[in-house]
């Protein structure tokens, strides 16, 4: 990890030169609930300026990095992470509490976040997972490998929404993914076997029956649908 961090940080500084303001680590690479085949290293890049000419810059950094797979770094400016912290209040949030500076000056730190649509953005993200699951889930039910896919590929967003539909309810926030599920459980009065179970695949790699994938696949979307009532419930 150390060594692809230092790559990027090495190719982003020679695309950018003067321009490049800072470059940040966040996500489970800094929250130690990191999974070295399934997390991914989330990076925020910060410049000057955006323009085609930097666009151009990024396309061998972007695909080079994508190939060690990653999804692309977030490109902002300076003065776009300045006023877009009511239009990403969950991100900024996690990133004030668990970050590392690759390069650069840390913005986060003196960054105020606007609340104002804290809790539409989570239920919103929600809502909107409970719909591509479905959606993915009906083009994977005849094959148990994509559906078991699907599942443990998704369960990361569903534990950042769980953590911050604590912090909407006043509890305390985790960053573990076992610890974040153990606190809906009590905050909820639900239980998730469901997908306590899809994280216990996803540690141990193990191979489900179709059967099993199916029924997990149904204990998930209810489960998914009590975190949507929960955060919906909550004061606005």
């Amino acid at each position: 990890m150390e060594q692809k961090l230092s790559q990027l940080v090495d190719r982003l500084k020679a695309a950018y030169g003067t321009r490049l303001v800072s470059v940040i680590l966040y996500g489970s690479a800094v929250m130690d609930d990191w999974n070295e085949r399934r997390s991914d290293l989330n990076i925020l890049c910060i410049l000057d300026r955006l323009s085609p000419e930097e666009l151009g810059h990024s396309e061998p950094i972007f695909r080079w990095w994508r190939g060690q797979g990653n999804p692309p770094p977030l490109l902002l400016t300076s003065l776009e992470l300045k006023s877009s912290s009511d239009c990403f209040p969950m991100e900024f949030h996690d990133m004030q509490e668990h970050r590392r500076v690759l390069y650069g000056t840390d913005l986060i730190a003196g960054l105020q976040v606007d609340n104002s649509f804290y809790r539409a953005q989570v239920e919103h993200e929600l809502r909107a997972k409970q719909i591509r699951l479905r959606q993915k889930a009906a083009e994977a039910l005849r094959s148990p490998e994509r559906l078991q896919q699907l599942l443990t590929d998704s369960i990361s967003t569903f534990c950042v929404l769980g953590r911050h539909a604590l912090i909407l309810s006043g509890h305390q926030p985790q960053w573990k993914k076992k610890e974040i599920v153990a606190a809906l459980e009590k905050a909820t009065a639900c239980p998730f076997p469901a997908v306590n179970e899809i994280l216990s695949i996803r540690t141990s790699g193990k191979k489900e029956s179709a059967s099993t994938a199916v029924s997990l696949l149904a204990g998930y979307l209810a489960e998914t649908d009590a975190l949507v009532q929960f955060v919906d419930a909550l004061a606005r």
